[in-house]
């Protein structure tokens, strides 16, 4: 991927961030760290407008330095994938679905637990 691909790509993760701020069911975190990432290797100028960010710079700095992921948004995360599992229990997900969904939605929530907590 050129630069052009990635510059796309952080726009577009850092639109969908965006939209996770006011829609509850999509998450906002990770679209920033992956448009930060992204920006890093395609726009040097969009990369340092969000360091410079009052509400993403924090974020993304505290992933850079500590890998530390807020409290609120671990909680967050947790509730989600909780809910989501429990869509697809509800709509009646074959066995193997739900064993599969649950193994890794459990593996994400253990991994965001073991972050340390910005």
């Amino acid at each position: 991927m050129g630069k052009t691909g990635y510059r796309l790509l952080a726009y577009i993760s850092l639109g969908l961030g965006v939209a996770g701020i006011v829609l509850p069911l999509l998450p906002t975190t990770p679209f920033v760290l992956l448009a930060a990432w992204s920006a890093s290797r395609g726009s040097p100028a969009f990369e340092s407008w969000l360091h410079g960010h009052r509400r993403f710079g924090p974020l993304i700095r505290d992933w850079r330095e500590r890998q530390a992921v807020p409290l609120s948004a671990k909680w967050l995360a947790a509730s989600l994938l909780a809910t989501s599992w429990g869509f697809i229990w509800w709509w009646q997900a074959q066995p193997l679905v739900l064993a599969i969904t649950g193994v890794f939605f459990s593996g994400l929530v253990i991994f965001l637990f073991t972050r340390p907590t910005a």
